[in-house]
């Protein structure tokens, strides 16, 4: 019997590995393959943020191209997957600036990156939000976008006054 149990725990932990690693993948399901290899690969938080940034901004030019020049055929779906991919790229944007910070990281750059760009995504959203002919249609993540927008640039912007400047070095 003793013999057993270390089979079994080894059993269950391989068992459950799979589990894990297919919910990790989930998660990031609104990012290519070569997306998240970037993201992996970048070096440093502030890395991290300016690509997650980029490809949300890049999920909002598809947005409203998509909305000028409607597809055929899962039009609604389109948008609202677009959507749901910008809120969880700028979301992630914000998750990692954050934990930047608790890691006491030099993330400035990161972090006026995060403000500067959040407040050129605001007033196109905005924009769709106040008049757009499809607005039913997406609405409610339209309204998550502002939302999580609006909370990456307040976080961003209280960021800004608790995070120190590096120091500067004087010359003698």
């Amino acid at each position: 019997m003793k013999r057993k149990l270390p089979v079994l725990i080894c059993l269950c932990l391989f068992l459950a590995f799979p589990l894990l690693n297919t919910k990790a993948a989930q998660e990031m399901d609104y990012l290519s393959a070569l997306e998240a290899d970037k993201i992996r690969d970048a070096e440093t938080s502030t890395e991290r943020i300016k690509l997650f940034l980029t490809f949300a901004e890049d999920r909002l030019k598809k947005f409203q191209y998509e909305l000028e020049h409607p597809s055929s055929n899962k039009h609604v779906e389109m948008l609202n997957a677009l959507l749901n991919a910008y809120i969880g790229c700028v979301d992630d944007a914000a998750d990692v600036m954050q934990l930047g910070i608790e890691k006491q990281e030099n993330i400035r750059k990161g972090i006026d990156l995060m403000a500067s760009r959040t407040k050129e995504f605001l007033p196109i959203l905005e924009k769709y939000s106040a008049d757009s002919p499809e607005l039913e249609t997406f609405k409610d993540n339209l309204d998550d976008a502002i939302e999580g927008t609006r909370d990456a640039m307040n976080d961003a912007e209280k960021a800004k006054k608790k995070v120190a400047p590096p120091p500067i070095r004087r010359k003698h």
